[in-house]
């Protein structure tokens, strides 16, 4: 049970700064590579382009989970606390409904790419893995939605104020 719930808190954390770290080690040697030895790799850049692709897709999941999003909410400052809440629970509805939308659309993307066995141009593996970001991202947004959700819920049934987010600048 700790075990879930760690990966619960963490599991968006843990893969960007996998493939942060990825990113940031693969541009180092590439640089160095093409600058030193003048030589460089095709794979290289095409792994730490389809890296952050990935990180941020799940990036948007982290911030959909910490309410830490980009948002408008100068108006929460006259909303009551209850109000507050219905209007975090809309939005993230709206947000839900056009995750599912854009899964559906993005879905047919990657079963093209299966159908006609696109490949990389470098690394020479099916389009699919890199095209699936998407969706995969999409699916951890929306999973994420849902625990908003219940938990706005739940505070909303126990008078509890609403989880806002942190705050960028005071």
């Amino acid at each position: 049970m700790k075990f879930l719930r760690l990966l619960d808190e963490n599991f968006e954390r843990w893969l960007m700064f996998a493939l942060y770290s990825h990113i940031v080690a693969i541009v180092f040697v590439e640089v160095i590579r093409r600058f030193v030895f003048s030589y460089s790799s095709i794979w290289a850049e095409e792994t730490a382009r389809y890296a952050f692709i990935y990180l941020v897709w799940l990036g948007a999941s982290a911030a959909i989970r910490d309410r830490s999003h980009i948002r408008i909410d100068i108006i929460f400052q006259f909303l009551s606390e209850k109000k507050k809440a219905y209007f975090y629970i809309a939005g993230e509805v709206i947000t839900f409904v056009f995750a599912a939308l854009a899964i559906y659309y993005s879905a047919e993307g990657v079963l093209l790419t299966m159908k006609f066995e696109t490949l990389t141009s470098g690394l020479r593996v099916s389009q699919a893995w890199f095209t699936f970001a998407v969706p995969f991202g999409l699916s951890l947004l929306m999973v994420r939605i849902v625990q908003r959700v219940y938990l706005d819920v739940k505070n909303i049934k126990n008078n509890l104020p609403v989880y806002s987010g942190d705050k960028m600048f005071s």
